[in-house]
């Protein structure tokens, strides 16, 4: 079996991947305490997630220095992850608020 050879990571990039992931982690959490109106803290919050599964995928997994193989499963997991993440989005971005009068009652079976 015939391995290629691999660059060494440095401690350096592994300590600058994992700060710029905590970076990441306290940017989601102080998103949290802003409204930034209507499900755009979703949005927001799910465009960060995807940049530290990035970050996770190609440094912390090795994929960044892996064959082409490789990187075809990985894009086509990460492809379904977004579609997933979409799915999810179109849901949470189209759904109608619920108002506490109406609360437990869809609108769309108890017209009266």
């Amino acid at each position: 079996m015939n391995m290629k050879s691999v660059p060494p990571v440095s401690v350096r990039t592994y300590a600058l991947v994992f700060l710029a992931l905590l970076v990441l982690t306290a940017l989601t959490t102080a998103i949290a305490f802003f409204n930034l109106g209507g499900a755009m803290n979703s949005v927001a919050a799910m465009a960060i997630a995807v940049c530290k599964a990035v970050l996770v995928i190609l440094y912390f997994m090795h994929v960044r220095y892996s064959d082409r193989l490789t990187w075809v499963f990985v894009g086509a997991g990460f492809f379904w992850l977004l579609i997933l993440l979409g799915g999810t989005m179109d849901d949470v971005l189209t759904r109608r608020s619920i108002s506490p009068a109406t609360e437990g009652r869809s609108s769309q079976f108890h017209s009266r």
